[in-house]
This record gives structure tokens, sequence and C-alpha cells, in this order.
């Protein structure tokens, strides 16, 4: 957990000094949006395959303890994989947006 807190505060500053490169005049600062396109979608994508395995862990397991209610898990299993599925997506698209 202190890692994770680490890692968010280091976010966090370099997030918070990006108008640092917002200077005018003189020569053209390097352009931070692919840098910024590739963590965003690398994030998206690990998290999200983080939450897909959490997701089919829980139904596994579901399962295993009582196997008669697999239609209704079943259902909501990929009814919810869809939806993390579909974050990844929007975050694609966000991306190629932004470039």
């Amino acid at each position: 957990m202190r890692k994770l807190q680490y890692v968010f505060m280091a976010l966090s500053a370099l997030c918070f000094a990006v108008p640092v490169f917002a200077q005018t005049g003189g020569a053209p600062a390097a352009s931070l949006i692919p840098i910024g396109a590739g963590l965003g979608m690398g994030l998206a994508a690990g998290l999200c395959g983080m939450g897909q395995g959490r997701a089919v862990a829980s139904a596994t397991e579901a399962l295993a303890r009582n196997p008669g209610t697999r239609p209704g898990i079943m259902l909501f299993l990929v009814l919810g994989l869809a939806f993390i599925e579909s974050l990844t997506l929007f975050t694609m698209v966000i991306v190629f947006a932004k470039m």
C-alpha cells in the first residue's frame, strides 16, 4: 500500500510540473503529449487487466462454491468484463484524439 502511495505522489508531482513547459518565445518546448498518451494507455490497460483478473477469480470462486448459480454469474461476469474492456477502449480513443 505504501508503494502505491509513493507512485501516486510521484504522478501528481509530474502533473503539477507540466505548466513549467508552457513558456512562450525562445526555442519550442518538447511536446509531452506522446509521453502522457503512452502513460495513460499503459495505466488503463494494466489496471483494467488487473480488474478483469479479479472479476474472473471471483466468478470462478463463486462457481466453485455454488455451481447452481452458473447462468446468473456468467451473465454478470460477461457484462462486467465488457464494461471493464470498454474503459480501456475509451481511453484508447481519447489518447488517439489528443495526438
